[in-house]
């Protein structure tokens, strides 16, 4: 089974990224223009300074995943490599969905910021 993984350190070094994470990763990476699914996984390696590593295994699943909920839509064409891929792009639902997850994510991680440095003075 494929897995999108958060790499620090050593690659032996290994922790899976949380569940939806993946889908939010690749509708911003959607988020300007069309790509195919090679460029997705090489756009989250480079945009997270080649902290984030998405295996194939688990991009095909997300792209299906968000295909299937009317985020992205998928058209046949040809690589940089003249190959024949399929280009993924946001649909106007897909937009919507990627200005939602944005806000839930940035509320999840000021949680969970509060939890791991509660203010002085409010020990757990």
């Amino acid at each position: 089974m494929g897995r999108a993984a958060f790499y620090e350190g050593t690659p032996m070094t290994r922790i899976e990224l949380l569940q939806g994470t993946l889908d939010l990763l690749v509708l911003r990476t959607l988020e300007h223009d069309s790509k195919h699914g090679y460029q997705i996984a090489r756009a989250i390696k480079r945009l997270s300074s080649e902290v984030l590593q998405v295996e194939e295994g688990a991009l095909y699943p997300a792209l299906h995943r968000l295909k299937s909920r009317g985020w992205i839509r998928g058209e046949w064409g040809q690589s940089e490599n003249n190959r024949r891929a399929k280009f993924y792009e946001l649909t106007p639902e897909g937009h919507d969905a990627l200005d939602l997850e944005r806000a839930r994510w940035a509320r999840y991680v000021e949680a969970v910021g509060q939890v791991l440095e509660p203010p002085v003075g409010d020990e757990a």
